[in-house]
């Protein structure tokens, strides 16, 4: 059994279809739960309490935690804790082996390419919060009473990846004819991770037991964009014309006082303010993976719109 905590997610729902290439047991599990294989069984669950978790975890040899919480800080340090500890306890009470689905919060501001050496040297509320979440894992490899993967995305897109930057910002105004718009700073690079890539990246990792006890940069195409270049090749995907908007400081803290979102945004500003560059060479390397290429995945994604 190879079981998916927080099912029904972008991520969570490529994975299952991912999944199915490598067996046909596959349980999800989220409070409301929808097969996406027609061999998959499902399972409501609170992963914040212990004893649904470990209901939902026995008899898994496999768990892929992707979980998505609200995108408040508050939530996240109430959360995200308990659901790890949950999660971990149950695994190894019941012997399975944890993947983690993870961002890049923990790193904080990197000069240069982040890579799985990288140190965790959060620089937001949110960011603290994953580095404890990694540190949990990691105490727990170290004491060798869990098989674990920490499987870190960059920011992502693709087909179905609401709530994303590139979703409410790009691909959705694009399809309603409007003209997207960027964060701070369009004229520095800027890694995505394609969600089929993540989803594959995750199901290999998961399927490899020489892949456990270690940190893995799920697979990202080396050549990062600028934000001008990532809209203009949407631009002419969906044949519209050029031109964007930018969302300024200003813009932001005007936005954050009428909308929650907004506000919770602003302290991850960094990441678009200068440049946010992933290196996944360590999982193309020992995998022979080519990353899907960006104008490849954004043709695609817009073809998900038409």
């Amino acid at each position: 059994m190879q079981t998916i905590l927080g099912a029904g997610g972008v991520i969570g729902n490529a994975l299952a279809k991912e999944l199915i290439n490598y067996t046909t047991n596959i349980r999800l599990v989220s409070r409301n739960p929808k097969k996406i294989n027609d061999t998959d069984t499902t399972m409501s669950a609170d992963l914040t309490d212990a004893t649904q978790v470990d209901k939902a975890i026995e008899g898994s040899e496999i768990v892929y935690l992707m979980a998505g919480l609200e995108y408040k800080t508050k939530v996240w340090q109430q959360k995200w804790p308990i659901i790890m500890q949950n999660t971990i306890n149950a695994c190894k009470k019941h012997g399975a082996k944890l993947v983690f689905f993870d961002n890049v919060y923990m790193l904080g501001k990197v000069d240069g390419w982040m890579t799985e050496e990288s140190p965790l040297n959060p620089c937001s509320k949110k960011g603290e919060v994953r580095a404890k979440l990694n540190q949990m894992i990691l105490d727990e490899i170290k004491a060798g009473t869990l098989q674990a993967i920490i499987a870190r995305s960059a920011d992502f897109y693709g087909s179905d990846a609401k709530n994303s930057m590139t979703e409410s910002l790009i691909f959705s105004k694009l399809a309603k004819g409007q003209k997207p718009s960027w964060l701070l700073n369009d004229n520095v690079k800027h890694s995505f991770t394609y969600t089929i890539d993540a989803a594959k990246g995750t199901v290999i990792l998961g399927n490899t037991v020489e892949a456990y006890n270690q940190i893995w940069h799920l697979p990202t195409h080396h050549d990062a964009l600028t934000g001008k270049e990532f809209m203009s090749i949407c631009q002419e995907s969906f044949h519209q014309g050029t031109g964007h908007q930018i969302m300024g400081n200003l813009m932001l803290w005007i936005g954050g006082l009428f909308m929650p979102i907004v506000k919770e945004l602003k302290e991850m500003s960094y990441q678009n303010e200068f440049e946010y560059l992933f290196d996944s060479t360590k999982f193309e390397k020992a995998f022979n993976f080519s990353p899907t290429p960006y104008k490849e995945g954004i043709i695609e994604t817009v073809k998900s719109y038409q």
